[in-house]
């Protein structure tokens, strides 16, 4: 039976699995119902899984004493509340709006696959399910729990779903791919007062709006316009009252970037500027680092190894080149450690008026994606381990 045969024969058991991830999601590193149920479906195929970490799971299969290829799946939701109309929409606040479903639903695909094509791997493949990608904390969480270890983890490979880019293309870039964040948190210490009275007081809000200024001077006059930097302020918040300057304010924010070794750099900027701003006007700013995850670099081997694979590989589409990504990623920390490489596959809606962004209410994914994915993912891992003996 042919990898397209075995892949069609187990589409609709992944597309399932989707469904019932879309229909219970669960947030962060703690995913009991999630990490359960994908244990469950690995013992049926005839896996031994194994817990990892808070909320991983991992499994293995494959020739022992050889290479090993880890092939990777995140799956937790995002706090969004469901306005797809999917039959299988949410049952509860939460969402898989990022696709994570269809990631874990693939990689369920893909173990059926391998279990069937067990004799054609000359290696090992690890197979694993992630926590807390959202919030960039599970792949770090499963790397310190032994994720890499036992066996010796050689490469990694892994894709992520896109609403707007046409459902089951593929798409591939080698070196950095998706922009690294270090998210902060700025606290604002003033004093408070009554509103009539701002001569009594130091302005923490005045101050979080000299900061806000001061900090864009980062990107546009601090650095190069090809080191790409980006710094956001998303949240902004004080008082509670129109006529009460508060004591405090609090600033939260990401600074983003494609270049590495600018990173601690740049935020060490942001500190200075917070903190030297809240002095000139007579308060005091602490900083507070939130997230630390660097860029998502594609090994250009690989990466090119891999793209030759799918485009010599009947029934799988010519591989695109994908523009660099300003959204982070925390397989990042496995691309670190190891030649690795994510590339995206397309799950835009047929019809158009249903096509959103990622993390959107109303995101739709596409499941003709599926089978795409799975056929993509087990072929790599088939002929890489056959490659690299």
């Amino acid at each position: 039976m042919s990898l397209w045969d075995v892949t069609n024969k187990y589409k609709d058991a992944a597309i399932a699995d989707r469904r019932h991830l879309h229909e219970n999601p669960e947030l962060g590193l703690d995913l009991p119902q999630t990490q359960q149920y994908v244990m469950d479906r690995l013992r049926e195929i005839g896996y031994e899984p194994a817990a990892c970490g808070k909320s991983g799971v991992t499994a293995t299969i494959g020739k022992a004493g050889k290479k090993t290829l880890l092939l990777r799946a995140d799956m937790d939701a995002l706090p969004v509340e469901e306005a797809s109309g999917e039959p299988f929409a949410s049952g509860n606040q939460n969402m898989h709006a990022c696709g994570h479903d269809m990631h874990t639903g693939i990689l369920l695909g893909v173990a059926r696959i391998l279990k069937e094509k067990e004799s054609e791997l000359e290696g090992t493949v690890k197979l694993m399910f992630q926590p807390g990608e959202e919030i960039f904390a599970g792949a770090k969480d499963m790397i310190d729990a032994g994720l890499m270890e036992n066996p010796s983890v050689d490469a990694a490979l892994a894709l992520h779903v896109f609403t707007q880019l046409p459902a089951g293309e593929i798409y591939m870039r080698e070196g950095p791919f998706m922009a690294s964040v270090n998210g902060f948190k700025i606290t604002i210490f003033g004093k408070g007062c009554h509103g009539a009275q701002p001569e009594n007081g130091v302005d923490p809000i005045l101050i979080g709006t000299h900061i806000f200024q001061n900090l864009q001077a980062i990107p546009a006059r601090e650095t190069s316009l090809t080191e790409g930097v980006l710094v956001t302020i998303g949240q902004f918040s004080a008082g509670n009252a129109a006529n009460v300057i508060p004591d405090t304010a609090v600033m939260q924010g990401t600074m983003r970037t494609f270049n590495e070794p600018i990173r601690e750099e740049v935020y060490g900027r942001i500190e200075a500027i917070a903190k030297q701003t809240a002095e000139l006007f007579r308060g005091r700013a602490e900083v507070e680092k939130l997230s630390d995850v660097p860029c998502v670099v594609n090994d250009p081997a690989l990466t090119a190894t891999v793209r030759n694979y799918f485009n010599e590989t009947d029934g799988l589409p010519e591989v695109k080149e994908a523009p660099q990504a300003t959204g982070s990623e925390d397989f990042a920390f496995l691309a670190k450690r190891v030649p690795s490489t994510i590339f995206l596959l397309g799950a835009a809606a047929d019809d158009e008026e249903k096509v959103f962004p990622q993390h959107h209410p109303k995101a739709v994914f596409n499941e003709d994606a599926v089978p795409v994915g799975m056929m993509a993912l087990a072929t790599a891992a088939i002929r890489w381990l056959q490659e690299n003996q």
